[in-house]
């Protein structure tokens, strides 16, 4: 699958992920059209509108938020996302794109000691993420079954771990990177929930472009977790923001931590010859910098 001159739809292309990919494909010579708020993919006639003419589709298009989110607004949160998955893989699929790409969580995932795609169907999301992950295993299921229905073998499902980079959310209900960052840079002190052991799978927002493109590319039909495949403590994501700003950390252990353990494997993103090149430091650091420009330029 080539890119060059071919006509590409990027929903959620003005987030932290899209925006990385965007800039990809315009490098590898594609035409690269954007489906983002305020446009509504919760409406079939906008879907149809925004995937006319087009030749492949990277649907990304998400609600950003934090496990606490998800469970203090489920509905608000999970709703629009079956809405939007639903639309999106139709309207692709009548428009007879040449690849579909849809984006799924790590949230599927029920916790266990590594996460393999085929066993996703064995157990249920975690409590922790119960209605994200059912909205994410639900969009599987669209693409999955007009796959089978309609022998249309045009579509990759990617699983992103737990991702982080420039463009982040630093408002409210964000993850556990950028709220660190923002933290050091308003506190003396760095307060982190929990005691710092639980187990993370991080990967970089351009990597995970990176692994998108790579599996249109090679035309990977069967779902693919793009994650390090290296788990990473709490306390070891903290302790690089503690260094970096030099301030102390403060852990509060009466708040809750989240699943112990969520660890991707990467056999088989590794099979088609992906591997993430940014590593967590030098992602932290740049994630960090881009910041600090970005609050220096608000602030005059």
């Amino acid at each position: 699958m080539k890119f060059k001159n071919k006509n590409i739809l990027v929903t959620g292309g003005n987030g932290m992920i899209g925006k990385r990919l965007v800039e990809l494909l315009e490098h590898k010579g594609a035409n690269v059209h954007i489906a983002d708020l305020p446009t509504d993919l919760r409406d079939r006639k906008t879907c149809k509108e925004v995937c006319k003419d087009m030749d492949i589709v990277f649907h990304l298009a998400g609600i950003k938020g934090s496990p606490q989110r998800c469970m203090e607004e489920p509905a608000s949160f999970s709703v629009p996302m079956i809405q939007f998955n639903a639309n999106m893989v139709e309207a692709a699929h009548n428009a007879d794109v040449e690849w579909f790409l849809y984006t799924s969580s790590v949230g599927v995932y029920h916790p266990t000691e590594i996460f393999k795609e085929d066993e996703v169907w064995e157990t249920f999301p975690s409590t922790n993420d119960w209605y994200a992950g059912w909205a994410k295993r639900i969009g599987e299921m669209n693409v999955q079954a007009y796959m089978k229905e309609y022998n249309w073998n045009k579509c990759s499902i990617v699983r992103p771990a737990n991702v982080y980079g420039i463009d982040d959310n630093f408002g409210q209900w964000s993850m556990v990177i950028p709220s660190l960052i923002k933290k050091a840079m308003e506190n003396d002190k760095i307060e982190v929930w929990g005691d710092g052991s639980p187990i993370r799978d991080l990967i970089n927002s351009e990597d995970v472009a990176r692994g998108m493109i790579h599996m249109v590319e090679n035309e990977v039909t069967k779902p693919v977790n793009l994650g390090s495949g290296t788990g990473v403590t709490i306390k070891e994501i903290a302790n690089i923001i503690s260094e970096y700003f030099n301030k102390e950390l403060i852990w509060d252990t009466t708040k809750p931590m989240g699943d112990m353990k969520r660890l991707m494997s990467m056999e088989r993103a590794n099979s088609y010859g992906f591997y993430p090149q940014t590593s967590l430091k030098e992602g932290i650091i740049n994630t960090i910098e881009w910041y600090k420009e970005k609050m220096n330029v608000l602030q005059g």
